[in-house]
């Protein structure tokens, strides 16, 4: 009977913890978002509307041979470019299509997950998380095809460098994470890196390496969330202790007083002169005053 009433507040725990998850994990990822669009309106998914319709625009201007030249001049990415062209063109290629993924499915996913991050983050936080996990990916390709086959499976062959390496998945699956770990919800991101093992297993190429990299770098920028780091520390320390000059030691001797302001004299003036007091009169002056006039009289 014991084991049995063991057994079963263990299980009641274990139910209440799951609804305790579940019920803050709805608040954070859908409940808080929404309150945020019904205060802000349509100008808070801003991103997610541009998000969009870029990948519409570029999917639409595609379709033609000009439009497509034009388009992979400017956000077409391969892992043999330039390092320098490939920085210059990741932005873009946020915008671009894969041309082995579903378009319209995939927007769907992609407003839904800049529209939450907007909501929930912030419009310069959603940007960087999207452009940093996308970077990270497109970077470890480089580094995978220069490695070359083996490594354990991780280097790729030559022939991986000259794949398009477009679209916004990266972004999605990295906002989707990095949402799951800052606010702790474990179901999102169940679904977002095991699916994205699941493809990498199921179908192994690029896109699904650089998916789960994007998952590791989305986990990475979540756990650093809302840490300090040293930086503005290091930054903020005397010019002369950075380049290596030893800084001047503390003065340990008495401070020297500072001398009194000097004196000045006014010079009197005459105004102040009428206002001094008169001096008293003599006797001969108080005499000659007290007499009364004398008139002169004329005959008449």
């Amino acid at each position: 009977m014991t084991g049995n009433r063991s057994r079963g507040a263990a299980a009641a725990g274990a139910v209440r913890f799951v609804g305790r998850t579940l019920r803050a994990e709805w608040h954070g990822i859908v409940v808080e978002p929404v309150r945020q669009l019904v205060r802000r309106g349509l100008s808070g998914i801003v991103l997610a509307f541009v998000a969009a319709f870029g990948v519409i625009f570029f999917h639409d201007i595609t379709q033609h041979p000009a439009g497509r030249s034009l388009v992979w001049h400017l956000g077409g990415v391969t892992a043999d470019l330039p390092l320098w062209l490939s920085l210059l063109r990741t932005p873009v290629s946020l915008y671009v299509p894969a041309l082995d993924l579903p378009v319209w499915a995939g927007i769907t996913q992609l407003f839904l997950a800049f529209a939450l991050a907007e909501l929930a983050l912030g419009r310069a936080r959603t940007l960087a998380v999207a452009y940093l996990t996308t970077l990270a990916g497109t970077m470890t390709a480089r580094v995978m095809v220069a490695l070359g086959p083996g490594w354990w499976g991780f280097g790729l062959p030559p022939s991986a460098g000259r794949i398009l390496d477009t679209g916004p998945s990266a972004a999605v699956v990295g906002l989707f994470t990095y949402l799951a770990v800052v606010r702790r919800a474990p179901v999102v991101f169940a679904l977002t890196g095991g699916s994205m093992v699941w493809e990498s297993v199921a179908v192994p190429n690029l896109a699904g390496r650089e998916h789960l990299i994007a998952v590791t770098a989305a986990i990475v920028l979540g756990l650093l969330h809302g840490r300090r780091l040293p930086i503005p520390a290091l930054l903020a320390e005397r010019p002369a202790a950075r380049l290596g000059t030893p800084p001047t030691p503390p003065r340990s001797d008495p401070p020297v007083p500072r001398p009194d302001p000097p004196q000045y004299h006014l010079v009197p003036s005459l105004r102040a002169r009428r206002d001094s007091p008169t001096p008293p009169a003599s006797p001969e002056h108080l005499s000659h005053a007290a007499d009364p006039p004398k008139c002169s009289t004329t005959s008449m």
